[in-house]
C-alpha cells in the first residue's frame, strides 16, 4: 500500500503482457480507461485461448468526473441465421463451429470506452498490441495448458495448428516466442477503422452465416447499470443479457446463506435471462425481489479458459473492470488466417427451446456469464473494481470475496483463499454439485447445505481454474492497491507517469 501521487493507476490482469502494455500509456499519461484498453488489447495477443477480437466484451466504467456506465459490447446472431435447421439437428445448440459465432463486439466495446473518457485513441492504445503480436509473446502455462486440454479441437482448425502445434502435432512449448503477423495487421487497421470488411470476409470463409450487414448494424450499448446498496455499500453490473442481476441477488440475499443464496439465483439466472431486446426479462424474479417456480435447465458446456478480466482505477477515482471472452476455451474452434482472430461460440449459450427468453432468434444476443462489477462506499473514497474468469460461477465467485476485498488490508490474500463454485457440465460433473477447493473455510457446514439443496459435493486437488481468476484494483481513501489471483499467470502493479 502506498500514498498517491497525481498520474498513477492501480491495475490487475491475468498476464504480464497485459500490466506491461498499460505501463507504456499510463507513463505517457494515459488514465485508468486507457490502462485498461492497452491491456485487454495485449491479452488478445497472449490469451488467444480466452479472448479475441473475434469475441464479445462487457465493462463496468466510472469515467473521470462522471455517473457509472456500463458498456454491453455482446453480440446477435445473424439475421440469416437457420434455427429450424439447428432444431432439427439436436435439443441443443451446437458447442463449437460457424453456427455459434455471434457477431464480435470486443471492437466496438473498446471503443465506446474510449470514448467515455480514455485520454489517447485506440490506434495509440493498441499499438503495444501491435508491437507483442509482430515481434512475439512468450507461450504462458495458462495457454500451454488449455492448447493440452484442447488438443483435439486445435489439431482440428487448420488456423489453430498453425498457431500453436508444432510439425510433429505436439503443443508448442511453454516460453516458446508466438508470432502473430495476421493479428498485427487486424489491430492496425481497428486502429484505422477498416477491421469490418476484413472480419466479414473472414466469417465468410468459415462457413459462419454472418454478414458485413451484420457486423455494421452492431453498436455496443452504453446504459445506466443495475445498481444495488448492501450494507453500506453501493454495487454496480451490467443489465441483461448479461447475468449482473444475478451477483446483486446473491450479495443481497446472503443473509440465508451464501450457497444457498447462490443455489436460488442460479436457477433463476437459467430460468430467466435473455435479451432485453427481442422480449421482457422478469428482472425482478432475477434479482430475487419476487418468488417464482424455476424449473433446473440443462448445465451448459464447461467453458474453460473462457474469458479475461483487467481492472483498473486511477487517483481521480476513474475506474473500470473490462471482460472479454470467447466463451469456450478457443470460442468455436475457429481461427481465421486472414485476420489471426479467434472467432468465440456464445451462440452455443442461447436456448434451442421456443419458450424460453433466451432462445435463438434472428438479431437475439444470448444469455452471457460476463459479470463485471464495481463498487463505491465511504462517500466515494473507497473505489473498487472486481472482475473474474469463472464461466457462469462468476457471480458466486466474486460473492466470496466482494466483502472482504473492500475491508482487507491484503487484498492478495484473499484471492488466495480457497473457494467453492456450483454447476454441472460447465464445472465437470455429471449432476448438480457443490465443487470445493481443499481448506475451505466450513466445508463441513457448506456440504450439509448441499445435500439439502440436492446438491452432489467434490473437493478438487488443489487450486482450480474453475474457482476462477480474480482480478481487483482499489483506491480506498489516500491509497492505491490492485491484486491478481494465483490461479492465473496474472500480475498487479501501481503504475506510474513519467
Amino acid at each position: 500500500m502506498e500514498a498517491i501521487p497525481h498520474g498513477r493507476v492501480a491495475i490487475a490482469a491475468p498476464h504480464p503482457a497485459a500490466v506491461h502494455a498499460a505501463r507504456e500509456v499510463v507513463a505517457a499519461g494515459g488514465n485508468a480507461l486507457d490502462a485498461a484498453l492497452a491491456g485487454a488489447a495485449a491479452l488478445t495477443v497472449a490469451y488467444p485461448h480466452q479472448c479475441s477480437v473475434g469475441g464479445d466484451l462487457v465493462a463496468i466504467v466510472r469515467p473521470p468526473g462522471g455517473e457509472t456506465r456500463a458498456v454491453l459490447s455482446v453480440g446477435a446472431a445473424a439475421a440469416a441465421v437457420d434455427v429450424s435447421a439447428l432444431r432439427a439437428a439436436g435439443d441443443r445448440m451446437p458447442g463449437g463451429g460457424p453456427q455459434t459465432i455471434t457477431v464480435p463486439g470486443v471492437v466496438a466495446g473498446w471503443a465506446a470506452i474510449a470514448r467515455l473518457g480514455a485520454r489517447f485513441g485506440l490506434a495509440r492504445l493498441l499499438a503495444p498490441a501491435v508491437a507483442l503480436a509482430r515481434h512475439g509473446v512468450p507461450v504462458s502455462p495458462g495457454l500451454h495448458q488449455a492448447v493440452r486440454d484442447g488438443l483435439d479441437r486445435v489439431r482440428a482448425d487448420p488456423g489453430l495448428a498453425a498457431l500453436l502445434l508444432r510439425a510433429d502435432g505436439s503443443p508448442v512449448p511453454v516460453d516458446a516466442t508466438l508470432r502473430q503477423p495476421a493479428l498485427a495487421g487486424s489491430l492496425e487497421a481497428i486502429g484505422a477503422g477498416t477491421f469490418s470488411p476484413m472480419l466479414a470476409d473472414g466469417l465468410r470463409r468459415l462457413g459462419s452465416p454472418l454478414t458485413l450487414d451484420d457486423l455494421t448494424r452492431h453498436r455496443a450499448e452504453v446504459v445506466a447499470p443495475l445498481r444495488a446498496t448492501v450494507h453500506g455499500v453501493s454495487w454496480a453490473v451490467a443489465p441483461p443479457p448479461t447475468q449482473g442481476a444475478t451477483l446483486l441477488a446473491i450479495l443481497g440475499n446472503r443473509s440465508t446463506g451464501l450457497l444457498r443464496a447462490a443455489r436460488s439465483a442460479q436457477l433463476r439466472r437459467d430460468a430467466l435471462l435473455g435479451d432485453p431486446r427481442t422480449g421482457p426479462i422478469d428482472l425482478d424474479g432475477l434479482l430475487g425481489r419476487a418468488d417464482r417456480d424455476v424449473t433446473p435447465l440443462p448445465s451448459a458446456p464447461k467453458p474453460a479458459g473462457d474469458t479475461v478480466a483487467v481492472t483498473a482505477v486511477d487517483a481521480d477515482g476513474t475506474a473500470i473492470t473490462l471482460i472479454q471472452s470467447v466463451f469456450q476455451s478457443f470460442g468455436s474452434g475457429l481461427l481465421d488466417p486472414g485476420t489471426g482472430a479467434v472467432l468465440h461460440n456464445r451462440g452455443s449459450a442461447f436456448s434451442l427451446d421456443p419458450a424460453h427468453p433466451g432462445r435463438l432468434r434472428p438479431g437475439a444476443r444470448p444469455p452471457h456469464t460476463l459479470c463485471p462489477s464495481l463498487a463505491t462506499a465511504d462517500g466515494g473514497a473507497t473505489v473498487v473494481a472486481l472482475g473474474c474468469q469463472g464461466g457462469r460461477s462468476q457471480p458466486w465467485i466474486l460473492a466470496q470475496v466482494a466483502e472482504d476485498v473492500l475491508g482487507t488490508a491484503d487484498p492478495h490474500a484473499v484471492l488466495a483463499r480457497p473457494r467453492w463454485v456450483i454447476g454441472e457440465r460447465d464445472v465437470g460433473r455429471t449432476r448438480a454439485s457443490l465443487v470445493l477447493e481443499p481448506g475451505v473455510a466450513g466445508a463441513d457446514a457448506l456440504g450439509a447445505t448441499a445435500a439439502e439443496l440436492g446438491l452432489g459435493v467434490a473437493e478438487v486437488a488443489g487450486r482450480h481454474d474453475d474457482a476462477g481468476h480474480v482480478q481487483v484494483a482499489r483506491l480506498r481513501g489516500s491509497t492505491l492497491d490492485a491484486a491478481s489471483d494465483v490461479r492465473a499467470d496474472g500480475l498487479a502493479a501501481v503504475l506510474a507517469a513519467r
